[in-house]
């Protein structure tokens, strides 16, 4: 739900805006959800004996180096409409707005063993190749027995399992005989 919300508002922010702005935007959306993983912050802006210029006033002066009227009129908003939750759910589409128009995108390797540097650099290559995008991905070990291949934001998840390829190569010798 706040992911709507959040597309309905990027679209209002982005609107004329080059890339160069959309991704100041972000960084400064950024930063700001990571206030969010704090629990006193949260305490603060959840809390409703907190009056809406408390929590607007904390808001823009997190934002204030950003310098623009924009992003401050944009934070007033948000509080205007109580819609303050939502921000980084806004961090996280401005991401994925900036992945779209700049076709780079980010994804996981997932696996038990270790993998080598070449390889991961040779999967990126070749699904950079295959969707015509720019795919960069990076190695985390795992509890997967195989290998795992996750690009969130192309919703793309290839995966080798050893037990399955296993399961695979007996159906297809009981089938042989």
């Amino acid at each position: 739900m706040e992911e709507l919300i959040a597309k309905k508002y990027i679209r209002a922010l982005n609107d004329g805006s080059s890339t160069e702005l959309v991704q100041y935007t972000s960084g400064i959306f950024t930063a700001l959800a990571d206030s969010f993983k704090d629990k006193k912050f949260l305490q603060i802006i959840e809390n409703p004996n907190v009056s809406s210029s408390v929590k607007s006033d904390i808001l823009l002066e997190a934002v204030k180096s950003a310098e623009s009227s924009k992003i401050n009129n944009f934070i007033k908003l948000l509080v205007e409409k109580k819609r303050i939750n939502v921000i980084p759910a806004i961090a996280q589409e401005l991401k994925k707005e900036i992945a779209r128009s700049t076709k780079t995108y980010t994804g996981i390797v997932y696996s038990d063993t270790k993998i080598l540097i070449k390889t991961i650099r040779e999967l990126s290559s070749g699904l950079s190749k295959k969707f015509d995008l720019n795919i960069s991905l990076k190695y985390v070990k795992s509890d997967f027995n195989g290998i795992k291949v996750d690009v969130e934001d192309l919703g793309i998840e290839i995966n080798f399992s050893k037990q399955r390829i296993s399961n695979q190569m007996i159906e297809h010798i009981i089938k042989a005989i």
